[in-house]
């Protein structure tokens, strides 16, 4: 949210993360790491592989249903492949395969939009016995579930994990070393905020940060207080039916 002053925090989710992304890049492995919006996945994943493997990531995601040609475009797209794409089938693959043959990391962002075709064909690439190709899914609602109903890739999958909201332990600990704003909040005012509006999830966290951000500098007062943070996540609900 190019939020000024916000700092990387090491959640348990990050932790965990960086250490399953860490061993399957070490053994060339599929993993997912799934869970829902806003709870940090696309964020941990991709910090971790800032620092894990910053030269070799490549991505790609869909935002509807893809078929094969339009996953192997993709692909040629992200790997910045040379010319134009192969007119066929046969040959678009093997230019492919020759790429992969060279350390990758493929992260499938909303993986749940991905049809059986294109996870056959994932797997395809991966199985080559000259690939050197790590895969990351990553995905929201549906996302595991997808996963786990193709045997043949769910077999293969290395390493699960869900990213959950984070406790109200959790938060008390965090959420200050997130952003200098809640340096000097009190710590009963946090636990308002995450158990009337935040609920461990972090995306809120960060809008309402922003919003008490604008709200601080509008109104000249000197740090967050109950009534500044009321009105900050008012802005979060959404409209009462009647």
């Amino acid at each position: 949210m190019r939020l000024p002053g916000a700092h990387v925090v090491s959640t348990r989710a990050l932790l965990t993360a960086r250490e399953n992304i860490r061993s399957a890049f070490e053994a060339r492995a599929m993993i997912c790491i799934y869970g829902a919006a806003g709870n940090g996945k696309s964020f941990a994943v991709n910090a971790c592989l800032r620092e894990l493997a910053p030269t070799v990531t490549r991505r790609i995601q869909f935002r509807a249903r893809p078929s094969t040609r339009d996953l192997r475009h993709e692909l040629f797209h992200a790997l910045g492949l040379p010319g134009r794409p192969p007119a066929h089938p046969i040959e678009f693959d093997r230019m492919l395969r020759a790429a992969l043959v060279e350390p990758r990391v493929l992260v499938c962002d909303e993986a749940q939009w991905l049809s059986k075709l294109c996870f056959e064909y994932l797997r395809y690439l991966w199985d080559d016995t000259d690939s050197d190709l790590t895969i990351v899914f990553t995905g929201g609602n549906g996302c595991f579930e997808m996963l786990q109903s193709e045997p043949m890739l769910e077999s293969r999958v290395y390493a699960w994990q869900e990213i959950t909201r984070m406790s109200l332990d959790e938060v008390q600990e965090v959420v200050p070393a997130f952003h200098p704003l809640w340096d000097d909040t009190a710590p009963d005012l946090i636990a308002l905020c995450d158990q009337e509006a935040a609920h461990g999830n972090f995306r809120a966290w960060a809008k309402i940060t922003h919003h008490l951000n604008v709200g601080l500098r509008e109104s000249g007062r000197p740090r967050v207080d109950e009534d500044l943070l009321r009105w900050a996540y008012s802005k979060l609900r959404t409209r009462q039916s009647a």
